[in-house]
């Protein structure tokens, strides 16, 4: 299987990765490493493709899936066994993996620096403007100047079209980030009042305003990595990539 890895400096006991569409058996538009139940895919196409990823997680590993409503509520990974609707989980129990699937939404992911703590945040242009983040961070024990984030893979600016109200909801939430906030935002020329959006800089604004210094990732487009990322903005019908994270004893 090949997937990403953070590049920061958590503790070793903590694991973490994003998935990508390869190693899989998943056919047609979710080929081939589709993790998600809900997207018309085969279901023993999914279970199959669920098994080869636990089996890759370190012993004792137990994923907590999530039913993600694009909305802010935060859940235990150890209650997670049968699918809650929230957006984002906290873990404080070694093998209680925290996970989120995406396919353009930006996935975050955090852990603490003595690495007894994680969470995983599902962060689409709703979920980040309505708090899902700062929901996380409230949810955690570890005050955020102790936390580490990952931004993992996410659609890029510049290929993120949105519409004005998207634009105009950042920018009236903005409060002292409001210079920061716009420039976040590219006018699209060739859609009046349409912008591209930075969901990778709007995050990061969320994230230092919260407190937290060492944020890490943000370098990938999922709509213009058609080979390695699936993307819903790009193909419509498609599967969805899993960011997970954990820690062990």
């Amino acid at each position: 299987m090949i997937w990403l890895r953070p590049d920061w400096p958590a503790p070793a006991s903590v694991f973490a990765l994003c998935t990508t569409r390869a190693g899989g058996v998943s056919q047609g538009p979710y080929a081939a490493l589709n993790l998600a139940s809900h997207v018309g895919d085969d279901e023993a196409a999914v279970g199959e493709n669920r098994a080869r990823l636990a089996a890759a997680l370190p012993p004792g590993a137990r994923v907590g899936w999530l039913q993600q409503v694009h909305g802010t509520s935060v859940v235990q990974a150890s209650d997670a066994l049968s699918p809650p609707e929230a957006d984002a989980s906290v873990s404080r129990e070694a093998g209680a993996t925290c996970a989120v699937l995406t396919a353009d939404c930006l996935p975050v992911l955090f852990a603490s620096s003595r690495g007894d703590e994680v969470a995983a945040a599902h962060a689409g242009w709703r979920g980040l403007l309505e708090g899902v983040l700062e929901a996380t961070l409230a949810a955690m024990h570890t005050s955020p100047g102790d936390l580490l984030a990952w931004l993992g893979p996410a659609i890029g600016p510049g290929a993120y079209e949105v519409g004005p109200e998207v634009r105009a909801a950042f920018l009236a939430r903005a409060g002292g980030a409001g210079h920061a906030t716009a420039a976040c935002f590219r006018d699209a020329a060739d859609a009046p009042g349409h912008s591209f959006a930075d969901l990778y800089g709007l995050a990061r604004i969320r994230l230092a305003a919260a407190g937290i210094t060492r944020i890490y990732g943000g370098e990938h487009c999922t709509f213009s990595e058609p080979g390695r990322f699936f993307s819903y903005r790009r193909d419509g019908v498609t599967g969805r990539m899993a960011s997970l994270i954990g820690f062990s004893a």
